[in-house]
């Protein structure tokens, strides 16, 4: 059903205009979010000084073609507080989230766009005449006329069913979605960040203690062909020296590789330039304590994780899709109105123009369900988002569940492994005497000395497996929106 209605008083566009101006920038006003509101900061102290070298090259697009532009050219050393300070800056996926973030806020604007009228104007300058192919008859003239037209359009939604509310309701969920988003990826890579520190941390002490089996079975070799040599030892007890020392060999050169992937491994993480290799500079050392129970952990949990303020985000970003669906089925109200100039030059006559007001009207009558089979999907988003919800949920309980066990038990494994390496190291001297003084075998040396590398790399592993549990503790109680 259409209709206008046509106004005649020459003064109404102006006044309607500027009534509408000052309402429609109110109106603007009360929906746009909060200019107070601060986007989640990324994970980082901007105040960690970085060498510049590890930086990588601005051009996001370079692709190396020379071996010399991808050889390592040095190995620097950096703490844990440089890595999180360079994937602040660096790390492409983060980046990739602000980008969409700024997307988000685009796409907003763009929605609130509809709270205004819109105007557009339009002119243009026309020549027109008789061309004849033949001659002309006798006494006629061929003529031109030149011409001015211009109009401007303004027209402005009244009323749209909720439509226009629905869309910049989603809109702001959706900017609000991706807020948290990259709150979510800059905890993931905060959290994945230091826990391949950790890593590359046990693969640097993993090097150090099989270096020190080598030498280790290395003195055991000498000690053992002295003896053979001095005619007290065996060839027996040489060889068992020997096998003993090819076996730590090889097991350095499995934990060198291992570090040399580690170190990649993080390089990688952190976008560092293409020609830097990086290697842990802090000690291995317990990071800290949680004091807070698990019954306290799991409540902060849930009050801090942003996945589950995603899954609301969502589901009320499901909830405007569905009204806005249902919007088609009411009425729809707009308002138009024109404005005209024409002049033809050189006629005797002045400029001429015009203008016209409207209001139309628009109901959709039938539309063979549609609108309700869109509103029906947006019904069932709603409850996918609330099960998703509700799954979140259960897994964050479960995690805190189980790095909270994992820490304690890590706790209890330092304190037991610190023991147990000491009298690794006591047993190893005690079995070199007895050795030495022939009261002893070269099977003890070995075994002692196998007894003392596990002990250093339980030790190891007993306080990176802590620092790794309560690096996840905290990833879990992150206070929201901190700097």
């Amino acid at each position: 059903m259409n209709f206008i209605l046509f106004f005649v008083h020459s003064t109404w566009i102006t006044v309607a205009i500027a009534f509408l101006i000052p309402t429609l920038a109110r109106s603007a006003d009360a929906t746009t979010p909060p200019q107070t509101q601060k986007s989640p900061s990324v994970t980082g102290s901007g105040s960690v000084q970085v060498p510049n070298s590890l930086n990588p090259n601005p051009n996001l697009l370079q692709f190396p073609t020379k071996s010399k532009e991808v050889t390592i050219q040095a190995t620097v050393p950096i703490s844990l507080a440089q890595a999180l300070e360079l994937a602040r800056r660096n790390n492409r996926e983060l980046q990739v989230a602000l980008l969409e973030l700024e997307r988000s806020r685009s796409a907003l604007r763009e929605s609130q766009a509809a709270l205004f009228p819109t105007l557009g104007v339009n002119s243009g300058i026309t020549n027109s005449g008789n061309n004849l192919i033949t001659s002309p008859p006798a006494g006629s003239t061929s003529s031109s006329s030149t011409s001015f037209n211009g109009s401007a359009q303004l027209n402005y939604d009244l009323y749209t069913s909720g439509s226009r509310q629905a869309r910049i309701r989603a809109a702001e969920e959706q900017l609000r979605l991706d807020e948290l988003d990259v709150e979510n990826r800059s905890l993931e890579i905060r959290l994945n960040v230091t826990t391949e520190y950790y890593d590359l941390q046990q693969a640097d002490e993993q090097v150090r203690i099989n270096r020190s089996a080598v030498e280790n079975a290395q003195a055991s070799l000498r000690d053992t062909q002295a003896r053979e040599q001095a005619g007290v030892g065996t060839r027996f007890d040489v060889l068992q020296a020997q096998v003993n020392l090819a076996n730590a060999q090889q097991t350095l050169t499995n934990s060198l590789s291992q570090q040399e992937i580690a170190r990649r491994r993080l390089a990688t993480r952190l976008s560092l330039a293409q020609s830097v290799n990086i290697s842990a500079a802090d000690p291995v050392q317990l990071a800290g304590l949680w004091q807070p129970t698990v019954e306290q952990t799991i409540i902060q949990a849930f009050q801090n994780r942003p996945e589950l303020q995603q899954f609301l985000a969502q589901r009320n970003i499901s909830e405007q899709q569905r009204r806005q669906a249902l919007s088609s089925l009411g009425p729809q109200i707009s308002l138009a109105s024109s404005y005209s100039l024409l002049d033809r030059f050189d006629d005797g006559v002045g400029v001429t123009d015009g203008y016209s007001v409207g209001v139309q009207a628009n109901q959709n009558l039938f539309d063979g369900g549609a609108a309700r089979a869109r509103a029906a999907q947006s019904r069932a988003n709603i409850a996918i988002a609330e099960n998703q919800f509700a799954n979140q949920r259960d897994q964050i309980r479960f995690d805190v569940e189980q790095f909270y066990s994992q820490l304690q038990a890590n706790r209890d494994n330092v304190q037991t492994s610190s023991l147990a390496l000491n009298q690794a190291r006591e047993s190893l001297n005690l079995a070199r005497l007895r050795f030495q003084a022939g009261v002893g075998t070269q099977t003890e040396v070995i075994a002692a000395e196998n007894d003392l590398t596990r002990a250093e790399g339980n030790r190891v592993a007993a306080i990176l497996n802590y620092n790794r549990a309560l690096a996840n503790l905290q990833r879990s109680v992150t206070s929201r929106n901190s700097p």
